[in-house]
C-alpha cells in the first residue's frame, strides 16, 4: 500500500503527497546508494536524545523520507518482532511530529498505518496542542489487522513520551490493564478505515474485533472499508519478466507454456489436463491450512496437483513437505519464499487456494485473477468482497468461495470447481477473462482514499 497508494494519488493534479519511513536495513541496502542526506537532529525520547537523520529519494514523482537510526532500524536485520519495538515505534512517531515543520511540509492530512504508528493523532491533539501549525492537521488510522494492537505498560507514557498518566488512569488509552496503541488511535483519529468493507463489519463483532468491537461500534460512524489494490504494472502476464511466456485475457495460449514450464520446475509430470492447484502463502491457521492438511488425503484421491510455496508455522512446514514425499507426483512444496517462483505459481496454475479464517483484504487472489488463474477462497473479509462467486445460471463470477469454515466445505467447493474445469471448458475460460479484466488497479482503489481525503477536509 506504501509503495502504490502514493504513486496513484500522485497522478491527482490536486494532491502533493509525501511519505515518511524507518530507515530499515533493507531499505539501506536497495537505495542506500540513491538516498540523498537531507539534514541531522537530536531528539528527546523521554529522558534520552536520540539521533534523527533524515534521508530522502524520489521514486516515480513521490518523495520518500526516511529516518535514520541505525541502533533502532538500519543496524536490525527485521522490520519488527524485537523486545525494544515499543521503544522503536515510540522514536519513529516522536521523530516525524518533529520534523515535520523543518521539511517545510505540514499536511493537511497525516495518514497512519497499524498500530506502529497508530499514536500519531494522540500525540498531536494531547502532546503537541501546543503546536499551531498541528492544529489543522486532519487524521487516518489504516488498521491492515487488528490482530497486532501494540499492548505496552502505561510506564512508557512517561518514559518513551515524556507525557503524564493522565490518559490511561481515565481510561481513554487502557485496555486489558495496558497502553493500547491501536484503541488510543482508533479513539483519536478523524478517520479510521480498514482494507476491505466486509472486514470493517467484522471487526465490529466479537468473533473478530480482537477485544476492540466494542471500540469500533462505538466510532462506527468514522470508519469505513476500502479495498488495496494491486500495482498492475508490476503484476502484467503480458509483461511480467518472470513468466517463460507472455499471454492476455483475449490469447491465453501463453498460460499453458507456463503451467508446463512450473511442473517442469516442481518435478511434477508435465500434462495440461491435470488441473494444477496453487498455494502462495503464510501457512498459518489464519490463513486456513488447518483445513487443507486436514482434507489433504482426501484432495489427492483426486486427478489433480497442486504446487505449493510458502514459510510459516512448523507444523504445516512439516506436514506439507511430508504429503509431498508422499505424493511426489500429485504434491510439489518448497518451504521458502522465492518472488520468481511465486510469479509463476500465480500464472502456471489453473486454480488458486486461498481458504483464510480470516482475511483484512488480501493480495494474493487478486493477482492470480491477473493472471487467469481462478481462486478458491472463503467467504470473508476481503475475499468475499473481490472474487464473486460463480453462477451457473448467468456465468457471472471470477472464482469459487464457500460460506461455512469447514473442510468439507473446503472440499466440496474445490471438487465443485474441478468438475467445471473439466467438462466446460469453455465456461471456464469465460471465467479466466472475467477475473482478468476485473480492475483492480491502485488507480481505481486510490480514488476511495481522494474521497475519504476530501470529504475529511471540506
Amino acid at each position: 500500500m506504501i509503495g502504490a497508494l502514493p504513486k496513484a494519488l500522485h497522478q491527482q493534479s490536486d494532491v502533493e503527497i509525501r511519505v515518511i519511513l524507518p530507515y530499515y536495513k533493507k531499505v539501506a541496502e536497495k537505495y542506500g546508494q540513491q538516498v540523498t542526506d537531507v539534514f541531522w537532529t537530536f531528539i528527546q525520547v523521554g529522558w534520552r536524545w536520540q539521533y534523527v537523520g533524515i534521508k530522502q529519494i524520489v521514486v516515480e514523482g513521490v518523495t520518500f523520507y526516511f529516518v535514520d537510526n541505525g541502533d533502532y532500524f538500519t543496524n536490525r536485520d527485521e522490520v519488527y518482532g524485537y523486545a525494544d519495538d515499543a521503544e522503536r515505534f515510540a522514536y519513529f512517531q516522536l521523530a516525524i511530529l518533529e520534523v515535520i515543520e523543518r521539511l517545510e511540509f505540514v499536511p493537511d492530512i497525516l495518514h497512519a498505518n497499524d498500530y506502529h504508528t497508530a499514536l500519531l493523532p494522540f500525540l498531536i491533539k494531547e502532546k503537541y496542542h501546543w503546536r499551531q501549525d498541528f492544529s489543522a492537521i486532519k487524521t487516518v488510522l489504516t488498521i491492515h489487522n487488528i490482530e497486532f494492537q501494540g499492548q505496552y505498560d502505561k510506564g512508557i507514557l512517561p518514559d518513551f513520551f515524556g507525557m503524564g498518566t493522565e490518559r490511561y488512569e481515565d481510561g481513554t488509552v487502557r485496555m486489558a490493564g495496558c497502553f493500547n496503541w491501536l484503541k488510543t488511535g482508533i479513539l483519536y483519529a478523524d478517520q479510521v478505515t480498514t482494507v476491505s468493507p466486509t472486514y470493517a463489519q467484522e471487526i465490529q463483532t466479537t468473533e473478530f474485533g480482537k477485544g476492540l468491537d466494542g471500540i469500533l461500534r462505538m466510532v462506527s460512524g468514522k470508519l469505513s472499508g476500502l479495498i488495496n489494490g494491486i500495482d498492475t504494472t508490476l503484476y502484467d502476464p503480458m509483461t511480467d519478466e518472470h513468466l517463460v511466456a507472455h499471454f492476455n485475457a483475449t490469447d491465453l495460449s501463453g498460460k499453458a507454456v507456463n503451467k508446463a514450464s512450473l511442473q517442469k520446475r516442481m518435478g511434477l509430470p508435465v500434462d495440461a489436463d491435470i488441473p494444477l492447484i496453487g498455494i502462495v502463502s503464510r501457512l498459518t491457521y489464519q490463513k486456513g491450512f488447518n483445513l487443507v492438511v486436514d482434507e489433504m488425503e482426501n484432495l489427492l484421491q483426486k486427478n489433480i496437483q497442486i504446487v505449493l510455496l510458502g514459510t510459516g508455522d512448523p507444523k504445516f512446514e512439516s506436514d506439507f513437505a511430508y504429503f509431498s514425499q508422499l505424493y511426489p507426483e500429485k504434491i510439489a512444496a518448497k518451504i521458502t519464499f522465492n518472488l520468481e517462483l511465486a510469479q509463476m505459481i500465480y500464472a502456471g496454475s489453473d486454480l488458486f487456494l486461498m481458504p483464510s479464517a480470516f482475511e483484512p483484504c488480501g493480495l494474493s487472489q487478486m493477482m492470480s485473477m491477473r493472471y487467469g488463474t481462478l481462486p478458491v477462497v472463503h467467504e470473508i473479509g476481503g475475499l468475499k468482497d473481490t472474487v464473486v462467486a460463480y453462477n451457473q445460471f448467468d456465468g457471472s463470477g471470477t472464482g469459487f468461495s464457500f460460506a461455512n469454515f469447514s473442510g468439507y466445505q473446503l472440499v466440496q467447493t474445490l471438487f465443485y470447481a474441478l468438475s467445471i474445469y473439466e467438462n466446460e471448458p469453455n465456461t471456464w475460460r469465460n471465467l479466466q477473462k472475467q477475473a482478468m479484466t476485473t480492475d483492480f488497479s491502485w488507480d481505481s482503489a486510490s480514488l476511495n482514499y481522494l474521497t475519504l481525503y476530501q470529504k475529511l477536509l471540506a
